[in-house]
């Protein structure tokens, strides 16, 4: 089996989840890693025993031993640091949100296709087995047509603060859901209607919604709410509740299986998305991650989340933050390219 020589570029907490995984991926072999904070590159070098750092990610571009690179820098920087690697012809996996915006994520779609590398945007959610097997009652019929979707994914106050100077809910957490009721009804949105509302003085409002009205037969209700009450007991509020015209269904993220009351409450830790066992980093995004190294080692392109799709789910976010600046709702028109 080919082994895939990875690089990481931008270690900080998201970043060293993704090189935990990696760095014990089977086929995979983690080989380099990039921050333009010197401190934080030398201590995940030091975690992850890595030899080949760099402050500049062109200097891991450069580098010929690497097959692909996965980009967890500030979101705001996807786009430049994406085009530089898919011109370098590294393969390329990309966290979400794919770009600052919609005309970024169009010029990344034509830099994908000129690439000899592949190229896939980080959409977790997707690898999710309570998703995917919801994914496969819809197309089989089993609730009939969808008629209404409401999701939520909620954050305490602690760990939505950290966020909310870097990026807002709805483009953070909102595109997960968003994504999700587009793949499952297999289109996107006429219109969207998003609303906004600032708790704290963050740089970002606290919370946000967005209606997504796909023609006149299906709607889709989009909540973020990053200020939840502390004690509150989950990592993350998350659910998803889909009623078709034969049956409904729902997908429960906030009861993770686990439950743990100690002196400091009680909480329910991540036991889907990326827990650790036995030392390993596991879940939904080891399964994605070795999804795309598979991708590279078969030469088959990904198309469990197509780049369309991932730039189309930014773009509905964007036009809900507009539509919350205009109070107003906004028609919504995505090239199909």
């Amino acid at each position: 089996m080919k082994t895939i020589k990875w690089a990481v570029i931008g270690v900080g907490r998201f970043g060293k989840i993704h090189a935990r995984v990696l760095s014990s991926l089977p086929g995979s072999e983690l080989i380099a890693l990039s921050n333009r904070n010197q401190i934080r590159l030398t201590e995940a070098a030091t975690e992850f025993n890595i030899q080949t750092t760099a402050t500049d990610y062109r200097d891991i571009l450069d580098d010929p031993d690497i097959d692909a690179v996965s980009i967890t820098t500030h979101w705001q920087d996807h786009h430049e640091v994406a085009l530089a690697a898919l011109q370098s012809g590294k393969h390329v996996l990309l966290e979400k949100p794919m770009a600052a915006n919609s005309a970024q994520c169009l010029e990344l779609i034509q830099a994908a296709k000129e690439a000899a590398g592949f190229f896939m945007v980080g959409h977790v959610c997707r690898f999710d087995p309570r998703v995917t097997l919801a994914k496969e009652a819809i197309d089989a019929g089993r609730i009939g047509r969808i008629v209404s979707m409401h999701a939520r994914r909620n954050l305490p106050k602690a760990p939505g603060s950290i966020r909310l100077d870097k990026i807002s809910p709805l483009l953070g957490d909102g595109i997960h859901d968003a994504d999700l009721m587009m793949w499952f009804l297999n289109r996107a949105p006429s219109q969207v209607y998003g609303r906004n509302i600032s708790v704290e003085n963050f740089q970002y409002p606290d919370l946000g919604w967005a209606m997504l009205h796909f023609d006149d037969d299906a709607i889709g209700v989009v909540e973020t709410v990053w200020c939840l009450p502390e004690n509150s007991p989950t990592v993350i509020d998350a659910k998803m509740e889909i009623i078709g015209t034969e049956g409904k269904l729902s997908i429960d993220a906030t009861n993770t299986g686990l439950s743990i009351l100690d002196s400091s409450g009680e909480k329910n830790p991540d036991t889907v998305y990326w827990p650790m066992q036995y030392g390993r980093q596991i879940g939904a995004l080891e399964r994605e991650l070795a999804y795309f190294s598979n991708c590279i080692r078969t030469g088959t392109a990904p198309t469990v989340i197509t780049p369309h799709e991932a730039a189309r789910a930014l773009a509905v976010m964007e036009t809900a933050e507009l539509s919350s600046q205009k109070k107003q709702p906004l028609s919504f028109d995505f090239p199909a390219l």
